[in-house]
């Protein structure tokens, strides 16, 4: 079944898409999305199927190939993201490796960002590995380091930005011209900004990466991943793969993180403004040693963020809680996540709650030490996914605990 395409409803805006793009009705005319619940779809005769099989008509055959609610998805998130076409995904992970597969062979060569997701590094650098894929890890605001890490083989370049937790931002028109004139493409998770803020498309980048999970679907209900990318893309390359792997989103999940989409503007509004205010208030506080977010002038990238994702910083942040050694900053770090009361200890992030988490020891606990250290990730460090809830309960919260250091 093909993408539709989406390019009809560019002239309206973003906001504007996340309601209206992509609803499909039935004979009914529900203005609701509506949720197709079948793995299977009944043909209209031999030869119909016959051609649908083939790919030489457009029509449903079965679950793993395509499901009405699930292309209802895909269109929104391309025509927010101003891409050609999406694929969705079972999670964000099995969004990256639909990609790896469907883009890389053995003898290949990656370059991606240090600060990368830690399982991202995993999956790329060590599981690819085995398959004759190599990969260099480079910093991910050193633009000189990506152009020297590239080789004859290089053919893909992925960057995550802002990154998780320290919200690095990298430069995502300056990285397309180093991997386009290389022949290589280049990729981008989007999933801190999302289109609400970003959409590294129109800055150069030829596939955006999704985490559905997070702030698309808003409410941490459901896992899902998505790319977007050019519609040649996503039909002779990644559909191929995801027909044969099966790394398909439900209908129910895609159901849900069309809602999620119908928000997902607000939400990041209301978020980045509090996270904006919390940082401010963390970098004033007493114990605390560093904040890393976009939003503040002291953030090393914070002019290029304030570019590249429309003024506004996310509603993402980490800081470090003083300390004289790894062992004191552990202790110390425990210390505040253990006093909380309302906000939650959670490793997911775009939730409406506020969600706090330890990435030494969780997301990026797969990583060695040393890796950890490359990524400046320390043991003092908590990142902050901040919701909806009051600023002032935020505040008190977070201080109960930072208070006791």
């Amino acid at each position: 079944m093909k993408t539709p395409d989406p390019n009809d409803l560019r002239p309206l805006h973003r906001d504007t898409l996340a309601v209206r793009a992509a609803v499909p009705r039935s004979q009914y005319g529900e203005n609701s999305e509506a949720l197709y619940l079948t793995s299977g779809y009944v043909q209209p005769d031999a030869q119909s199927s016959a051609r649908r099989f083939a790919g030489d008509e457009d029509g449903y055959t079965y679950g793993r190939t395509g499901n009405p609610t699930v292309h209802s998805l895909e269109q929104r998130l391309a025509a927010m993201e101003g891409a050609e076409a999406a694929m969705a995904t079972a999670s964000g992970m099995s969004a990256i490796m639909l990609m790896c597969f469907s883009l890389l062979r053995s003898g290949d060569h990656v370059v991606i960002s240090q600060s990368m997701f830690g399982s991202t590094l995993k999956l790329i650098g060590s599981e690819f590995a085995r398959f004759g894929v190599e990969t260099t890890c480079v910093p991910q605001t050193d633009i000189t380091a990506w152009r020297q890490a590239m080789r004859p083989n290089t053919r893909l370049l992925f960057a995550e930005t802002p990154t998780n937790p320290l919200t690095e931002v990298c430069d995502i028109a300056a990285l397309a011209d180093i991997a386009h004139g290389a022949g290589a493409w280049l990729a981008v998770d989007n999933c801190f900004a999302t289109p609400a803020l970003q959409r590294p498309i129109e800055l150069g980048a030829d596939i955006i990466m999704h985490s559905g999970t997070k702030f698309l679907d808003g409410q941490g209900r459901v896992m899902a991943g998505a790319l977007c990318a050019s519609r040649a893309m996503v039909q002779e390359r990644f559909l191929p793969v995801q027909k044969n792997a099966g790394m398909v989103l439900s209908p129910f999940n895609a159901w849900v993180v069309l809602k999620g989409l119908e928000t997902l503007s607000l939400r990041m509004r209301a978020q980045s403004e509090a996270a904006l205010a919390l940082a401010r208030w963390l970098e004033s506080h007493p114990v605390v040693a560093r904040v890393f977010y976009p939003g503040l002038t002291s953030h090393p990238q914070h002019a290029l963020a304030m570019a590249q994702m429309g003024g506004v910083g996310g509603a993402v942040l980490s800081f470090e809680v003083q300390a004289t050694s790894p062992q004191m900053a552990r202790e110390r770090a425990f210390r505040v996540l253990d006093a909380l009361q309302v906000l939650s200890l959670c490793t997911n992030l775009g939730d409406t709650k506020t969600l706090l988490t330890h990435p030494a020891s969780t997301s990026h606990g797969k990583l060695s030490e040393d890796q950890r250290q490359s990524a400046g990730i320390g043991q003092g460090l908590i990142r902050v996914a901040v919701g909806l809830e009051h600023f002032d309960d935020i505040t008190a919260d977070i201080g109960r605990g930072l208070e006791t250091l």
